[in-house]
Order: structure tokens, then C-alpha cells, then sequence
């Protein structure tokens, strides 16, 4: 009887490359990004692979930096809660996105996302976000589509050349917009104590956006939603 052989694994330079316009189910698309160049970023999102484009700093890098610089105070002071930046998370089948910010609170107490075997964010986060220059289109179409359809709780879009801040929250399995206080603050409704002052944060003011901040850190509410976390966890 032939003795059966085993087959070499595949070499790695025989693995397509990822393309921009692929339509890919999940593992391969996994399959083909772990074959590419180190520093290649990438994103599965309605099934079709995305692949940014390089990074201005007025348009992307520098306010991305002051974004992720909001999201991640709060974290700082809101044990039981995670962020990360552009992190791969595994939504569903179709849809393996790097959001530019997330939250997201711990699966121990009580979150809906959490980190996998492989590292990877699992599931639906609480909060996704998005800093949006030359990628408006699918950040407002297919994303919005996708993350909706995953119940993200609440999608927050900054679109930096047009100089407007969109902030979804998710009611009845649609993305109503949240309507600001009577200060002209944006109040996380899962996130209680995250405020935000957009027009601060559009025209630059750092101080200001930090100012809000703290003041939604020090509010009863989150010191409330604190106490939930820290009992959930016990």
C-alpha cells in the first residue's frame, strides 16, 4: 500500500496579495494580511478589503492624536474600561475593521466585546470611532452600516476637512444622532462622565476639550457608573 505523503506547507510568496476592492471572506482575508509586508495596514469591511492611504498630519495624524488623547483619559479614570487604537476587531463574518478609537467595557463586567486567543477584539465594543479625511464615504455608508448592524452602541465620526462632528447612538436598531446639552456639550449616554465640547475639539483648543472632560469626570453620573463596574467585577 503507497504510503500517503504530506503536502509543504504553502510558501508564503504564494499567497495573494491583498488588494484594495478585494472581496474576501474573513479568513482569507486574515490568511492574505498575515502574509503581507510588516507595517501593511488593512481592514475588512462589508466583506471588501480597505487599505489607507498615507497619513497627513493636519487632516489625520495630528487629530487623531488629540482624539485618542480624549478617549484615552477617560479610560485612565474609568477602571473596568479598555480603549485601544486601530486595533483589529472580529465583528462578524464579513466585517474585520480597524476603528481609529474604541472603548469598550471589560467582558467581567459586563462589556460585550473581549480579546480573543489570538489577541484580536471579539464581538461588538460599546463605542467605535472613526477620524475621517479622505475615507468619508465608507465611514459614513458601509462602516455605518456594518457597526449598526453589530449594535456598536454609539459611532462617533469627526470629519476634519469639513469641520463637522457626528455622534450616533444606537436606538431601536437605528443610529439617531445625539443631541447635544444645553452647554453645547456631547454626553455619552454608555459612557457616563465622557463629554465633549466639538466645537473645542474642531477649532483646537485642547485646553478646553481637557476642561470638559474633567468636568464630565468629576459628574455624580460617573462616579455611579464607577461603582457598577467596580461591583460587576467583584
Amino acid at each position: 500500500m503507497a504510503i500517503p505523503t504530506l503536502k509543504a506547507p504553502r510558501p508564503a510568496q504564494d499567497i495573494p496579495p491583498l488588494l484594495e476592492g478585494d472581496r474576501l471572506s474573513r479568513d482569507e482575508f486574515e490568511r492574505r494580511y498575515e502574509a503581507m509586508p510588516e507595517g501593511t495596514r488593512a481592514e475588512l469591511v462589508e466583506g471588501v478589503v480597505r487599505m489607507p492611504s498615507p497619513v497627513r498630519q493636519e487632516q489625520h495624524g495630528g487629530p487623531h492624536f488629540h482624539f485618542i488623547t480624549w478617549l484615552g483619559t477617560y479610560a485612565v479614570f474609568t477602571p473596568g474600561v479598555q480603549g485601544g487604537v486601530s486595533s483589529t476587531i472580529r465583528l462578524d463574518m464579513d466585517n474585520e475593521p480597524q476603528p481609529d478609537g474604541v472603548l469598550f467595557v471589560e467582558p467581567g463586567r459586563g462589556g460585550n466585546a473581549f480579546i480573543d486567543a489570538d489577541g484580536y477584539i471579539a464581538g461588538s465594543p460599546e463605542l467605535g470611532a472613526e477620524i475621517s479625511a479622505s475615507t468619508v464615504r465608507a465611514d459614513m455608508e458601509t462602516k455605518f452600516t456594518a457597526y449598526r448592524r453589530n449594535e456598536i452602541r454609539e459611532y462617533l465620526i469627526w470629519r476634519v476637512a469639513e469641520k463637522t462632528f457626528d455622534w450616533y447612538v444606537l436606538r431601536d436598531s437605528k443610529y439617531e444622532s445625539l443631541p447635544p446639552s444645553a452647554e453645547g456639550y456631547l454626553k455619552s449616554e454608555s459612557f457616563p462622565g465622557l463629554w465633549l465640547d466639538p466645537a473645542a475639539l474642531m477649532r483646537g483648543d485642547k485646553a478646553r476639550v481637557h476642561e470638559v472632560l474633567q468636568q464630565g469626570l468629576r459628574s455624580p453620573e460617573h462616579a455611579a457608573f464607577v461603582a457598577r463596574l467596580q461591583a460587576a467585577g467583584t
